[in-house]
């Protein structure tokens, strides 16, 4: 597989488990967010620190903790990715799963606009006009809510900033997120040990789902980090709609909150953007392949 397509199925797949992960954390009701953060963190770091010893990347690992500034991004990355986990866990909680989703449907926004404006990616005019068919449907359905919406524009900053700072390092991806999860492991180990356990003496079927936390936060954010990498915010920004989408069927079918006219307003118009930018996207790919074909045998000759 080229790098392009392991990116998008990166991507995808991450985009699914995370899409899923509501009806996971409501299993969960029990447990402090708090609680459920330094466990996620814990367990993660032992299973990243198993992966990256496997797979021999050992050297790598203690170059990227040697070098200033990429222990800095990292550092910097890790707050961002442990703020977006204590809001999402947190709205799964308080019964806000649309308004995450709402989260992420405002973060490939985020992306697309660091990419033009820090990375200079240029989406194409039917590609802004897109993005403003979602920036639509967003808006309509964040005064459906009648509130301010903190917990989707959270989500949606702090994702975006993690992802752009991923973008330019020069390591695999589970040795960056197990730099990540190290750094803030120090104050998941203190977290547990003042709570007692937090939350690990609630019977058999708790501790297993607090274990399970771990390839839950690994998996993803592996998938994420090697997408980031190969292919475009653009890209990475469009196919990440996938996620909020489950997020809203899980928070609507599965835990019963409110479908309002906003959503339905909403809905198509984002839907429609996604169709859009697709299309765009795909139009490109071929062209590019196309003129590639055509300079080859152009040569060839």
């Amino acid at each position: 597989m080229s790098d392009k397509a392991v990116g998008v199925a990166a991507i995808l797949g991450c985009s699914t488990v995370w899409g899923l992960s509501p009806l996971f954390y409501d299993l969960l009701n029990a447990v402090s967010a708090w609680d459920i953060l330094a466990h996620r963190t814990l367990w993660a770091s032992i299973l990243f620190g198993l992966v990256v010893w496997a797979q021999g990347h050992g050297g790598t690992l203690r170059r990227l903790i040697a070098d200033r500034r990429s222990l800095g991004l990292l550092a910097v990355a890790a707050a961002m990715i442990s703020l977006n986990w204590l809001v999402f866990i947190l709205s799964v909680q308080l019964g806000h799963v649309v308004e995450a989703s709402l989260g992420y449907y405002i973060f490939p926004l985020v992306t697309v606009l660091i990419g033009r404006f820090l990375f200079g990616d240029r989406p194409t005019a039917v590609q802004w006009i897109a993005v403003a068919l979602a920036t639509l449907g967003v808006s309509v359905l964040a005064a459906g809510l009648g509130a301010a919406p903190w917990v989707s524009l959270t989500l949606a900053i702090s994702f975006g900033i993690y992802g752009a700072l991923k973008r330019g390092l020069d390591a695999p991806a589970q040795v960056t997120v197990l730099v990540e999860v190290l750094c803030l492991l120090p104050i998941a180990l203190a977290w547990i040990g003042w709570r007692g356990g937090a939350g690990l003496d609630g019977g058999t079927v708790q501790a297993a789902l607090l274990f399970a936390t771990g390839p839950m936060t690994a998996l993803p954010l592996i998938l994420f980090s090697m997408a980031a990498r190969r292919i475009t915010s653009a890209t990475l920004g469009i196919l990440s709609y996938l996620n909020p989408t489950l997020q809203f069927l899980c928070g609507v079918i599965w835990l019963a909150e409110p479908f309002t006219r906003a959503h339905a307003w909403a809905f198509p118009l984002i839907w429609a953007a996604v169709a859009l930018y697709s299309v765009s996207l795909w139009r490109a790919s071929n062209a590019a392949r196309s003129a590639a074909r055509a300079a080859s045998a152009s040569s060839t000759t």
